[in-house]
């Protein structure tokens, strides 16, 4: 019971104040014997000179206090302290035609809004190289440091689409395009990007699928949640990323955070499932799959492939969810859910726990 208690203590600790971090979204054209990147990108991590590669959260670098300053700025000071590291920026970024290095120059910066620096700002920074004629097949190269970079050729119908890590290259790019990639190989690419989500970067999923789990110790009532929720999120993240709902966040994240109140509490007031706790997590699935499509769109879903993208993110998203079930079973449930002590000294303690993280997130959230 320490164990779990420190962990979701820890979970409230890492997460209340969490600033997570984001992968770098690229689009590549080509055009008129240029190459251009436009680049959707977190300046401030940039100019904070984080070290992005395998970062979670940036309250865990030394560097928050001024990663938190710089996100308040106004949009004319920071474009003023990220236009140095933006020339740096293009010098790093490696891009080469069959062999041939191109030199990038930076075309613009425009810097997101300032708005609520509780959530990350968004900001564009546009590069360009002249590639001197050549139609050799282009390979970029993502330095150390920068973390995920969601790399996407836009123009041809079956152009590249690929996620790099920090060091990382991409497959050689066909300026006119390439063979396109096969719908399981699409569906394979986005099984990592939805598991990724939950574990280890779905903190606010992952309480809201461990106050399901610590209801009971039956079985029966853990799927009837878990179908629920699963049914409902998978309708919301289909219809949210093909642009049919869309909620605002500043709406969506309070309610995911009361959510988890609402399943912790539940948990500590009763000891079985109610007729009603399927329909009222259904309905919170609903919201839920809201958020896992605005994370989809971060990444964006290649035209031509949507379906096996969806399918395959959403299939990570479910591996993701199982993942969570399994290690609280193998760490408390296998042990001691046939003790008389667990409900009173593990699920009711646990569950106090998850609600007041999500209390905590729904007033940081809502302020």
């Amino acid at each position: 019971m320490k164990r779990l208690t420190a962990l979701l203590a820890l979970l409230w600790v890492t997460g209340a104040s969490a600033h997570e971090v984001m992968p770098t979204i690229a689009d590549l054209s080509v055009a008129e014997g240029a190459v251009t990147l436009d680049l959707r990108i977190n300046a401030e991590a940039f100019v904070a000179g984080i070290d992005l590669d395998g970062l979670e959260d940036t309250n865990a670098t030394e560097a928050s206090g001024d990663y938190d300053a710089l996100r308040a700025l106004p949009p004319e000071q920071m474009q003023t302290r990220f236009a140095p590291v933006a020339a740096r920026i293009a010098d790093q970024i490696g891009l080469d035609s069959g062999g041939q290095a191109l030199r990038l120059e930076v075309t613009g910066i425009e810097i997101g809004p300032l708005g609520n620096t509780a959530f990350s700002r968004e900001s564009a920074l546009g590069l360009r190289a002249d590639l001197a004629g050549s139609t050799a097949p282009l390979v970029l190269s993502w330095p150390e440091g920068y973390g995920t970079l969601v790399l996407r050729q836009i123009g041809p119908e079956d152009g590249y689409t690929g996620i790099i890590e920090g060091g990382g290259t991409s497959d050689p790019i066909l300026p006119g395009g390439g063979d396109p990639k096969t719908g399981w190989q699409v569906f394979g690419d986005y099984v990592p990007v939805g598991f990724d989500h939950i574990l280890p970067k779905g903190l606010d999923h992952i309480l809201f699928v461990l106050g399901l789990f610590f209801l009971s110790t039956r079985l029966a009532p853990l799927l009837w949640q878990v179908t629920a929720f699963t049914a409902a999120h998978t309708v919301t993240l289909a219809l949210g990323a093909l642009g049919v709902v869309t909620v605002p966040g500043s709406i969506v994240e309070p309610i995911i955070a009361a959510s988890i109140v609402y399943v912790a509490v539940e948990n500590i007031l009763s000891p079985k499932m109610h007729a009603w706790r399927p329909v009222v997590v259904f309905c919170f699935g609903l919201l839920h799959g809201l958020g896992f499509a605005s994370v989809l769109g971060e990444f964006g879903l290649p035209e031509d492939q949507f379906v096996p993208a969806l399918l395959g993110f959403n299939v990570g998203v479910e591996l993701g969810q199982l993942t969570v079930i399994a290690i609280a079973f193998l760490a408390v449930g296998l042990w001691f859910r046939r003790k008389s002590f667990y409900r009173p000294y593990i699920a009711v303690p646990a569950s106090v726990v998850i609600a007041l993280v999500g209390a905590y997130w729904f007033v940081e959230r809502v302020i």
